[in-house]
């Protein structure tokens, strides 16, 4: 029961607002209306935290089994599953803690077709959910697309000046790359007889059948992460994206790649992902390489902080593919470690500077330490969270997912640890350009004032996950380690 209510609570939250703007349809400007429909979505946003953290304490980490499961049988043609097991349980979570960020971050800059935008945050929220809880293969394929359209809207209506573009790349990318996991759906369907989870978990697929099954998948996944050659779509969609929309992306969007490979590829295709494990390190080692370098030379912040995302995707990615019990819970750990410290740069980027100023350019600031001393307080100790600084999430995350690189393939992980280096680079002069390099401008001192209260608790919300965790990690690491240890057995 608890799981529908948190799929109900977004879409109950979705129906109050249509009444409001259908009840006020008349008069588009009334501001008291604006309000209630911004409050009406953060309300229902923070319940359902309240609820996934009520899931989270009543949660049996001693099983791997799925939990709080619902069945309802013979919908449409297929059953329809919802549980969660000890992986997606920790992915519920960023979903919900993510959304109500996301959707305080653009309170004040959002002043037009509020209704539009609250509707789509709830939307994704919903469809991210169904993602994380749905026990089918089919429908985690379904919500997996679905989650497209609405990210389609969110940056065609409120995205920057090239958000066409924009929103057209994010489309087609991404929809075509996930062709290839709906023919591999089929192809398994048409062998099993079944799309369920855990019949499929207790099947031993030919391996020339792994083989194709686990090209078409990985595709997906890698458009998705997004790998290197397939990263386009992402630095133009955060470029013109508006905040929360930046937001849902990096701390949400991404983990979907890293949640499909822990679902789908370590249970389903075990030889086909012990052998061709190199192939996934070498574009991985690409990718880290090259996203780092092109970071180093941009000078647009949320570009910048979009490239070192790619970065980071890769390093996740290496880590889950290592085979290794410390490797699959690093990157798990990194992925939540990012979720939190790219949302509040992007926050930082996009919410303040930006608001501020209306440029996205780096040139263009320089001395903020002075004028905005506690915005650079904040800015450092995020900057040091994306470095894998050690004392933050993210060092946890990257140490063990280089730890399991080295296991795996100990070249490789040398290869990958410039990461460290790189990121250390482009994340550290990002900082020192923007809160020191000189004295400020002029038009600075009456146009930028410090961090309000808004901004203030939504940046001190992202630093206490980051490095709370960072240094008492036992909350995540104990829960992962019986259910990776049995997925790493059961492959």
């Amino acid at each position: 029961m608890l799981l529908l209510l948190l799929l109900g609570i977004p879409i109950t939250g979705i129906l109050i607002v249509f009444i409001y703007i259908n009840a006020s349809w008349h008069d588009r400007l009334d501001f008291s209306l604006n309000k209630r429909i911004k409050y009406t979505g953060l309300t229902t946003s923070i319940v359902n935290l309240f609820l996934s953290f009520i899931i989270f304490i009543g949660f049996d980490f001693s099983s791997n089994q799925f939990q709080f499961v619902r069945e309802y049988h013979q919908i449409s043609y297929f059953d329809f599953y919802l549980g969660v097991d000890g992986l997606s349980i920790y992915f519920l979570l960023l979903t919900t803690i993510i959304t109500p960020i996301s959707l305080l971050s653009n309170w004040t800059s959002i002043s037009e077709n509020i209704g539009s935008y609250v509707i789509i945050m709830l939307l994704l929220e919903t469809l991210l959910l169904f993602v994380f809880l749905v026990l089918d293969i089919l429908l985690f394929y379904i919500f997996f697309e679905s989650i497209l359209p609405p990210l389609f809207i969110l940056i065609g209506f409120f995205g920057s000046n090239n958000r066409v573009r924009a929103c057209f790349y994010l489309f087609l990318y991404t929809l075509l790359g996930s062709l290839f996991l709906l023919l591999s759906i089929v192809t398994m369907s048409s062998i099993m007889g079944t799309t369920d989870f855990d019949a499929l978990y207790k099947t031993n697929f030919q391996y020339f059948s792994q083989l194709f099954l686990f090209f078409g998948i990985f595709i997906a996944f890698a458009v998705k992460t997004p790998t290197i050659f397939l990263n386009t779509w992402l630095l133009k969609a955060h470029v013109e994206s508006p905040l929360g929309g930046s937001i849902i992306l990096a701390g949400i969007v991404l983990k979907l790649s890293l949640y499909g490979i822990l679902r789908l590829i370590l249970p389903l295709l075990p030889k086909a992902y012990l052998d061709y494990t190199y192939l996934v390190y070498l574009i991985g080692v690409i990718s880290i390489i090259y996203a780092s370098i092109n970071t180093l030379r941009t000078i647009d912040v949320k570009e910048l902080i979009a490239y070192s995302s790619v970065s980071h995707a890769s390093v996740y990615l290496l880590g889950v593919f290592s085979n290794t019990i410390q490797g699959i819970e690093g990157g798990i750990t990194l992925g939540l470690g990012h979720g939190f410290a790219s949302s509040g740069l992007f926050i930082c980027a996009g919410g303040v500077l930006y608001d501020r100023s209306s440029t996205r350019l780096i040139t263009y600031y320089r001395g903020m330490s002075q004028i905005m001393p506690l915005f650079s307080i904040f800015y450092f100790i995020l900057c040091l969270g994306n470095v894998g600084t050690p004392l933050t999430l993210n060092f946890i995350g990257e140490f063990l997912s280089l730890y399991g690189i080295f296991e795996r393939l100990p070249i490789v992980g040398a290869l990958a640890c410039s990461s460290i280096l790189l990121s250390a680079a482009y994340t550290i002069n990002m900082f020192t350009k923007i809160c020191f390099a000189g004295s400020f401008s002029k038009f600075f001192i009456s146009n930028i004032p410090d961090l309000n209260k808004r901004e203030f608790y939504i940046l001190f919300t992202l630093v206490a996950f980051t490095i709370i965790f960072g240094v008492y990690p036992s909350p995540i690491l104990d829960g992962l380690h019986y259910n990776v240890s049995c997925l790493i057995y059961q492959a």
